[in-house]
């Protein structure tokens, strides 16, 4: 049996309707990004609430020319946004917190021992931005060998052309499934 986890990026006040919105795309995979941390955690699979954190005011971090500052530490735009709050505070025993600084998951995070030590081999991806985080963090999962399946049902971007192209690159260059409900 294939050993699997779910991977919940950045669905966070701040990338769904705070400081960097992704906006009406965002609010609408909610529902189902709930729908599938409850179904993982429900099978005993591994969830992993992958979350953007910054510090207020850092100059180094390459993300402060790009974009207006979000999901700074100790906000309430780095909470988990709506419902998916309460479905991890429902489970926290049963769902992974992780802090990342990058775009990917992996960069500069203990992701890949954690995934190895539990015998994980695929990786369900859901969140926000699918051209952005989930495409940086499914590239990196690629390189170590994982396979991917994302939800395009429970993946938005602020960029529908980003995403469109995002959800080919994950099929056509990295092999993943692509999936949708129904």
């Amino acid at each position: 049996m294939t050993r699997k986890a779910l991977m919940v990026i950045d669905y966070t006040v701040d990338f769904v309707d705070g400081k960097l919105p992704v906006g009406e795309p965002a609010i609408a995979i909610e529902d189902r990004i709930c729908e599938l941390t409850k179904l993982f955690v429900d099978e005993g699979e591994l969830v992993v609430m992958a979350v953007d954190l910054h510090e207020a005011n850092d100059p180094f971090h390459p993300e402060t020319a790009l974009f207006p500052p979000h999901n700074v530490r100790g906000t309430a735009g780095r909470e988990l946004y709506g419902q998916l709050k309460r479905v991890y505070e429902a489970d926290r025993e049963r769902i992974v917190w992780m802090d990342k600084t990058r775009y990917s998951a992996f960069a500069g995070t203990d992701l890949a021992l954690r995934l190895r030590a539990r015998g994980i081999e695929e990786l369900h991806l859901v969140g926000v931005c699918t051209d952005i985080c989930v495409l940086h963090t499914a590239i990196d999962a690629y390189n170590q060998g994982f396979r991917l399946v994302i939800h395009a049902d429970a993946a938005a971007s602020f960029d529908p052309a980003g995403h469109a192209w995002a959800l080919r690159h994950f099929e056509g260059t990295l092999g993943a499934k692509v999936v949708r409900k129904g």
